[in-house]
């Protein structure tokens, strides 16, 4: 990966010691070393924007609550089998959520392996 790497042993570092989501990112990429778990938060994510398309274009709830499924459920299943980890937004929400959405942009554009 083109980035900072997280060097810390897996689960010795709090995510809520970070003060600023820049040093934040560095740890999340870090939790995100396993390409599997990266490829499900992409279509996760993906799909999420999609739910977030329909409910705007139908202006039904249902979309809201299949897009929140979509996309933290992908992820989670990223991390408990193939990082072997806890997710982020468990600790740290806004700043994993955040994360989400950068990592989302660097696969996009090339910063990070799909």
């Amino acid at each position: 990966m083109n980035h900072a790497t997280h060097e810390a042993v897996p689960g010795s570092v709090d995510p809520r010691a970070f003060k600023r989501f820049a040093d934040f990112y560095p740890f999340y990429l870090g939790e995100h070393r396993n390409r599997t778990c990266r490829r499900l938060h992409f279509t996760g994510s993906s799909l999420a924007l999609v739910c977030l398309g329909l409910l705007l274009a139908t202006g039904t709830w249902f979309w809201l609550a299949l897009g929140l499924v979509c996309g933290y459920g992908f992820a989670w299943v990223g991390h408990f089998v193939f990082e072997k980890n806890k997710p982020a937004s468990f600790q740290r929400p806004l700043y994993s959520f955040m994360g989400d959405w950068v990592m989302y942009k660097d696969i996009w554009t090339g910063k990070i392996p799909f």
